[in-house]
């Protein structure tokens, strides 16, 4: 098989609607009303994807989702006739995907005779989101719902692209899931603020001692922290491990933080490491200041009590937001615990 020229895999599944599958639902369900879409897992989703990721999981796909009514009657025919009649390679891409092998089931695009093994989830929006999310975002979205999510999986259905709305219900869930509520995107911020409080005097303490590797394990952890923190103020939900550093350079603070971090991390002393992470602190305080969530604090790094560790005390941002909270319930929700404390 010649491997055609790289299409981002958006635009892929935007050409596989409009050109394949949806001129087969019309002959299948005539009349229906249905929406599509590219959402859920996938590098393509968040606008990662390089050729690198045609190698499992990739190509011609999308979502139909269809009324529950339609769904129950007609998923089974659609699947049917979009197995035998769709195309067997789409713009060079095979439309068949193929397992392989392993215990899960992950597949990979394959050329095929027969009829095809197709990526094309048919299902129902309330469905799709409850299997997702585990709630449906056309009803009331709880705390609960809200903090019990990977902000992974939130980025997963926000992101990505609608290619047809018949339905009317797809864009508006989206919609509801865009972003936190005000007070309760205040509490996930004083949640990460807090995840710094906790650890920032340890990378001096662990190098004080001799201990240079668990002082870089402890800058490589704050160094996330600060990362995901830098998304959540701007309004992103952050992404798993492997996208993380590709979302921070997107955000207004990744030039100017990523030369700062990446010294953190390279860094061989721990005298060295803290004052990279000292500057990284007070860029990202100086970040709170300007979104007005609080009252201003001061931006300056300090010594940690009477020890030679400079921190910013991140404990003070996650109060001063939990104080600006008007919703007591959401104001008395617990913040995080240290980690490392587990029996």
């Amino acid at each position: 098989m010649t491997t055609p020229a790289f299409v981002p895999g958006l635009e892929l599944a935007r050409r596989f609607h409009t050109e394949a599958v949806s001129p087969l639902l019309a002959e299948a369900a005539p009349g229906i009303p249905y929406s599509a879409a590219r959402i859920g897992p996938g590098s393509e989703v968040l606008g990662y994807d390089t050729p690198r990721s045609a190698d499992h999981e990739w190509g011609p796909r999308l979502q139909l989702f269809l009324r529950p009514q339609d769904a129950s009657r007609h998923a089974g025919r659609v699947g049917h006739v979009l197995a035998e009649r769709l195309p067997k390679t789409f713009h060079g891409y095979p439309t068949h995907f193929a397992p392989t092998g392993e215990a899960r089931d992950i597949r990979v695009m394959r050329p095929t005779d027969g009829p095809v093994h197709h990526r094309v989830e048919i299902t129902d929006v309330s469905s799709w989101f409850t299997d997702t999310l585990g709630f449906d975002p056309t009803s009331t979205i709880t705390p609960a719902d809200w903090l019990g999510t990977p902000t992974q999986r939130l980025a997963e259905v926000t992101a990505g692209a609608v290619f047809h709305d018949g339905l009317h219900t797809l864009a508006p869930d989206r919609a509801a899931l865009r972003w936190y509520p005000h007070d309760l995107w205040r509490h996930v911020l004083a949640c990460q603020w807090q995840r710094i409080a906790h650890e920032e005097a340890f990378v001096g303490r662990c190098g004080e001692v001799g201990d240079e590797l668990g002082s870089a394990v402890v800058a490589a952890r704050l160094t996330r922290h600060l990362m995901r923190l830098c998304l959540l103020m701007d309004r992103r939900y952050p992404p798993y491990g492997k996208w993380l550093g590709s979302a921070f350079a997107r955000t207004p603070a990744g030039a100017r933080l990523t030369p700062v971090l990446t010294a953190a991390l390279a860094a061989t002393d721990w005298h060295e490491r803290e004052r990279q992470l000292s500057t990284a602190y007070e860029v990202v305080a100086g970040l709170h200041n300007r979104l007005g969530l609080t009252d201003r604090i001061d931006p300056t790094t300090r010594p940690y009590h009477s020890r030679p560790f400079r921190v910013l005390r991140a404990d003070r941002f996650a109060q001063a937001l939990l104080a600006s909270v008007p919703d007591p319930t959401i104001r008395e929700l617990p913040l995080p615990e240290p980690p490392d404390t587990e029996p």
